[in-house]
């Protein structure tokens, strides 16, 4: 039945449904995770990179862009697509800031970008964007903030949230870190040991190494938004101290019984 629908993105079946748009959000839902936690002193970004050894890696390729001073994002799905909107994200932010000579809000630019996106499953011979986007940023209305939006244009403002594969088990570890005994704002240091701990869960091919990692913060002192990129080094002590912990969990577990 589906096939007689999902030709056109401006077809609905009898069921109500979009299946370009759904198939372009299973796009998104396959590539590799991304994990947002919104703290008290700031917003955490942590992902999955890629890595092969047949890759040169003097040449980086980030997958947390920077948008402006007070916003970054992360994509998953179809990166080619990520990289176009990517740009056309920039472009607004410094379209706003040539006309009205400060940063654009939050919100309002997660919302321009959704608005294409939705525009891309409702005209005839264009195809939804298969891309999912986390969005952290800062402005001086709500203070800091983070979103998700997905191919159909609906984006959300979450406390703590994930996209891209297993993301289904890494809001329930989320759900169980954070909201276990009532939501507790955790500081960027506690998210950033939260996110490790989801990522060594989610994460497909081998162990948890500085080079399979991507995590970003973005904090304000002295009034200015500062975004912070985490060294290998600094990454290697968060698994160092993840490692240490599961041991001493395992060791509890086998020794009560």
């Amino acid at each position: 039945m589906a096939r007689l629908y999902d030709s056109r993105t401006t077809i609905f079946s009898p069921e109500g449904r979009l299946y370009q748009v759904e198939y372009a959000m299973e796009a998104a839902s396959q590539s590799g995770t991304c994990v947002g936690i919104l703290a008290k002193n700031g917003v955490l970004l942590a992902t999955e990179r890629s890595v092969d050894k047949l890759m040169d890696t003097s040449i980086p390729v980030p997958r947390i862009s920077t948008l402006n001073e007070d916003m970054a994002c992360c994509a998953t799905g179809n990166m080619a697509d990520g990289n176009v909107l990517v740009a056309q994200l920039r472009l607004s932010t410094q379209q706003y800031l040539v006309n009205f000579g400060e940063m654009i809000p939050c919100e309002q630019l997660v919302r321009s970008l959704c608005d294409i996106k939705q525009a891309y499953t409702q005209y005839g011979g264009k195809r939804p964007f298969g891309v999912s986007f986390l969005y952290m940023g800062w402005d001086r209305r709500f203070g800091f903030q983070l979103y998700q939006s997905d191919p159909s244009g609906n984006y959300s403002g979450w406390k703590v949230t994930c996209i891209g594969r297993k993301s289904g088990a890494a809001m329930e570890m989320l759900q169980n870190e954070l909201f276990s005994k009532g939501y507790v704002c955790p500081s960027l240091e506690e998210a950033k040991d939260v996110a490790i701990k989801v990522m060594g869960m989610t994460l497909d091919r081998g162990s948890l190494t500085p080079a399979n990692l991507e995590i970003a913060s973005i904090q304000r002192f002295c009034d200015t938004t500062v975004f912070h990129m985490l060294e290998k080094n600094e990454i290697h002590r968060l698994i160092e101290k993840y490692n240490i912990l599961k041991k001493r969990v395992v060791r509890r577990k086998y020794f009560s019984h």
